[in-house]
């Protein structure tokens, strides 16, 4: 079954049990138009100065790994391909994109101009 959520521009696919006891692959999120979606990549822990600092403390993180890409833009008629791929890891801005919760994993939704940089 698949739902769209009035005021966000992506798609949801629920799971499912079917009869035989197996779980229907785990909620995907399909962006549209130029989104993309992407998992934060969480940064190793570090010590300053000898000094632990508590998760309230850090910075959100800026980097991350696209999990899924939209079809692209339309432009005068015709869709613009998008630049970037699944499982390219980017730098985005800090506080760009929306954040959404889909099966107890954090995700961020951003246009494809949110995207900074790709990192190789």
């Amino acid at each position: 079954m698949t739902d769209t959520i009035p005021g966000y521009m992506f798609k949801v696919y629920r799971t499912g049990v079917l009869m035989n006891g197996k779980t229907v692959t785990a909620a995907r999120v399909s962006p549209l138009a130029d989104r993309v979606v992407v998992r934060a990549l969480e940064e190793t822990e570090q010590m300053r100065g000898g000094l632990f600092i508590p998760d309230t403390a850090k910075e959100k993180p800026q980097q991350g790994e696209i999990v899924a890409v939209g079809p692209g833009r339309f432009d005068e008629g015709k869709r613009v391909p998008m630049e970037v791929k699944v499982g390219d890891k980017v730098l985005y801005g800090k506080y760009t994109g929306t954040e959404v919760t889909v099966d107890s994993e954090p995700l961020l939704i951003l246009r494809e101009s949110d995207v900074l940089a790709v990192i190789s």
